[in-house]
């Protein structure tokens, strides 16, 4: 039974997908604010968080950003009635795993949820390909390191290096790479997955021989020991 931590603090909401929620036999915990879900995910195991972003004592932004800085990565699918691109983009820089705006349906919620957890077991099949180039992902303690260099990546470049790794030496094209770390369509107007792309370069690649991280031109990305000619 998948246990799932539900931050809510209007109560017709929160009795509504409780209600939905254990009907396909989740287990769920409520609470309405923030600090009161951070103990919870200190305190407990959970397998998703559904996080609503205006509680009553500190915002669901903080909340994601918090719970990252202290490297827990339980997936957290935020629900909110704030529904502008800034405001997603906002929770996604945060450390959220996808962003469902108020009003929803159910269904989509309940689908949106089964996609993060499948994303949680498939990662956990990081073990399969945890060495490469150097570079080892200790997915227990959440961290990275090249050549034994830590790398200190935060939560958001470590989903992108896990989603590299399984997927070495191929080319991901930008929109494979926002739907599998970020899991939204974002707005490919604006430049996140390249912002992140070069973030997690100057963390992988700087200062080493090698670049690792390659830019497959009409295209997107790759991670691979060395560049094709048709790269240059």
């Amino acid at each position: 039974m998948n246990k799932v931590l539900l931050v809510e603090d209007d109560p017709r909401v929160a009795s509504f997908i409780l209600r939905g929620l254990e009907e396909h036999l989740y287990q769920v915990k409520t609470v309405s604010k923030g600090y009161d879900a951070i103990a919870a995910v200190t305190e407990n195991d959970f397998d998703i968080i559904i996080l609503d972003i205006m509680l009553p004592d500190i915002t669901g932004f903080e909340v994601c950003e918090i719970l990252r800085k202290r490297k827990i990565i339980v997936p957290i699918l935020i629900l909110s009635a704030l529904d502008t691109p800034q405001e997603k983009i906002k929770g996604l820089q945060a450390g959220a795993d996808d962003y469902l705006a108020k009003p929803f349906l159910f269904e989509e919620l309940l689908a949106r949820i089964n996609a993060q957890l499948r994303r949680a077991e498939f990662s956990a099949g990081i073990l399969d390909f945890q060495s490469y180039a150097g570079i080892e992902i200790n997915m227990k303690e959440q961290s990275a390191s090249r050549d034994g260099k830590e790398l200190n990546l935060s939560s958001r470049e470590l989903k992108l290096l896990i989603f590299f790794m399984k997927n070495r030496e191929k080319a991901l094209s930008r929109i494979a790479i926002a739907e599998a770390v970020w899991n939204l369509d974002l707005d490919m107007n604006t430049n996140t997955v390249d912002v992140y792309i070069n973030y997690l370069r100057n963390k992988v690649d700087k200062n080493f021989s090698e670049p690792l991280i390659h830019t497959v031109k009409g295209t997107g990305y790759m991670l691979k020991k060395k560049s094709h000619e048709s790269q240059k």
